[in-house]
């Protein structure tokens, strides 16, 4: 089985930690090949950045020339996920919908703590498209940058740690979601401190990415997710040289 996973910003090293991230959830013989966008945000912090990581991401799968059996999305939040699903025949799995509904199983109500507090409402706006807000008990802002995540790391560790807490405390969370993909690796730390389960939206993706190839399961081409109708678009793909 081979899944890409599809960094949604242009920062190599964090397609890097999220590849690593991802190949450690994967079952023996499951292939990870980790994609970066050609062009894009160095890192996806809101609508505009969001809505131009779904064109690059599309784009880039489209030019992918390999055989795959699964794609993920690896962005909190972002946009793109159905314009996937439309052009693509196998099961396409977002980190967002795949950490919230993993969480579902573990406890009554989960929180996710993500970057920017301007990245809230994105992800707000995706669970609810989802159907996945009944449980959500709140959605909260570490204060980090996506790229201070790698930049910073042991504060990026504490500022979670702290809004973990917080909505364990306040807002009566039992399961704690890492709100980013570029959280990658971090999980481990946040559960030991907080001794609640923490997911991790990669690895959840990854499971759920290979139970729905392993059942012979993908997307319903009927209606919402059928393919786009043939007709002319102007420059598309974009002629992007291959670097």
């Amino acid at each position: 089985m081979r899944i890409l996973v599809l960094n949604v910003n242009t920062t190599k090293s964090m397609t890097k930690s999220i590849g690593e991230e991802a190949a450690a959830a994967a079952s023996p013989g499951t292939e990870i090949i980790p994609l970066t966008p050609l062009f894009g945000a160095e890192s996806v912090e809101g609508n505009f950045e969001s809505y131009l990581a779904a064109i690059a991401v599309m784009e880039t799968v489209k030019r992918y020339d390999g055989p795959y059996d699964a794609v993920i999305q690896a962005g909190y939040g972002e946009h793109g996920r159905e314009g996937l699903q439309e052009i693509l025949t196998v099961p396409v799995v977002d980190i967002t919908e795949a950490a919230a509904s993993t969480a579902m199983f573990l406890g009554h109500r989960y929180s996710v703590v993500t970057t920017l507090d301007r990245t809230v409402p994105l992800i707000e706006d995706r669970l609810k498209l989802a159907g996945l807000t009944d449980h959500c008990a709140s959605v909260r802002a570490s204060g980090m940058s996506v790229l201070e995540l790698e930049s910073e790391p042991e504060r990026a560790v504490e500022a979670i740690l702290q809004q973990s807490l917080a909505a364990i405390e306040h807002d009566r969370a039992e399961v704690i979601c890492l709100g980013c993909g570029g959280m990658a690796g971090l999980k481990e730390k946040v559960a030991e401190r907080t001794g609640v389960p923490v997911v991790d939206g990669v690895a959840a993706a990854v499971k759920i990415a290979e139970s729905l190839v392993s059942l012979g399961l993908s997307t319903s081409k009927i209606r919402t997710y059928a393919p786009p109708r043939p007709k002319f678009i102007k420059n598309w793909p974009p002629k992007i040289p291959l670097t």
